[in-house]
């Protein structure tokens, strides 16, 4: 967990909502200087902040509208900085709990060196992070999907299919697979939908890549080297990091990756595991298949994942591998380098 403790002459606490601020503007010695409840717009903000442009650090807790909040601030020379919503349990607590005292307990955050914080995504790639977080939406939902035509199967006592519904010749056949009407219609739904997604989601995928080759085509080639990495993997791997350099050490990267076991001590003794939410989802999810694609085909790699299971268990195991993966695409990155299978599996 990183804070944020830089002195500043006045600290602005915002608790934002979509349509509504509440701001709180405090002075170096805690004294409140401005209270008050505003609409969301970037005019009612600089009215209340003008006179402290220059002098002035503004933070917000991270939630789904803070993209404006950090863009303004950066057309406007201010300083801003983004709060880890997980970490601000200080604003959650308290007898009393409403945007106005959030908004002050912010801003009290920030100038006790008390604010934890989140990262402030580049905005120039933010629209196509987002763009491909839903992407991977509608795909969990395409296999849905694809998950009722075998459940279908099974209700009616039919044999399982062995069609590959990612081709259309497939979903075509299953347009006149079953003798009810009304249970066609139903499998019909389905194929409609999978082929509006199928259309859709190869041009999205076509214009993630071109992105990417814009944003970051280094990166985008580096991560192509690692066998198991192809095109979405290292489009959501590279998405998802950003900009590499702001993790200061592999363990932190690991850490956020969602690749190490959390611990919770006290006095010498374990009490399990806590945070486990605390990270990217979408990297544990990138680096843990990349880790079963890897081993496709490869026979070094299996030697690699026996020699581990001598002394844990398979799941262990996978899970190592997708560690020592996310460990090489960090170092692959920040030097730059493609990757070496030879140094990898030397381990």
């Amino acid at each position: 967990m990183r804070f944020y403790n830089n002195s500043h002459p006045y600290y602005c606490g915002i608790d934002l909502h979509a349509r509504l601020l509440y701001v709180c503007i405090i002075d170096s010695k805690g004294e409140v200087v401005a209270h008050k409840k505003i609409g969301a717009s970037k005019d009612d903000l600089l009215l209340i902040l003008e006179p402290y442009i220059g002098n002035v650090i503004v933070g917000v807790e991270c939630m789904h509208c803070w993209y404006w909040v950090s863009d303004w601030c950066a057309e406007l020379g201010i300083d801003f900085i983004l709060g880890h919503a997980l970490y601000m349990k200080a604003i959650h607590g308290g007898k009393t709990k409403n945007d106005k005292v959030d908004s002050f307990k912010i801003a009290t955050l920030l100038r006790g060196g008390n604010f934890p914080i989140a990262y402030d995504y580049p905005s120039e790639m933010r629209a196509t992070r987002d763009l491909l977080r839903r992407r991977m939406k509608i795909v969990r939902h395409g296999a849905i999907l694809k998950g009722h035509v075998v459940n279908t199967n099974s209700q009616y006592n039919l044999p399982a299919t062995e069609l590959n519904l990612k081709n259309i010749s497939a979903r075509q056949k299953l347009r006149e697979q079953y003798q009810d009407p009304i249970v066609q219609r139903n499998i019909d739904l389905d194929m409609a939908l999978l082929d509006c997604y199928a259309k859709e989601l190869a041009q999205v995928e076509w214009f993630i890549e071109k992105q990417a080759k814009n944003h970051n085509p280094v990166y985008l080639e580096l991560l192509k080297t690692v066998p198991g990495i192809g095109k979405i993997l290292s489009l959501t791997i590279l998405y998802e990091i950003g900009d590499i350099s702001r993790f200061e050490s592999v363990q932190k990267f690991a850490s956020y990756s969602r690749l190490v076991k959390c611990k919770a001590e006290s006095a010498g003794k374990t009490y399990g595991t806590n945070g486990n939410k605390i990270g990217n989802a979408h990297l544990k999810w990138a680096f843990s298949e990349a880790a079963v694609l890897y081993l496709r085909g490869n026979d070094k790699a299996r030697n690699y994942l026996n020699r581990l299971q001598k002394r844990m268990s398979k799941a262990k195991a996978l899970s190592a591998l997708a560690h020592k993966l996310g460990r090489c695409v960090y170092f692959m990155l920040k030097n730059k380098t493609v990757f070496d299978e030879q140094r990898f599996l030397k381990g």
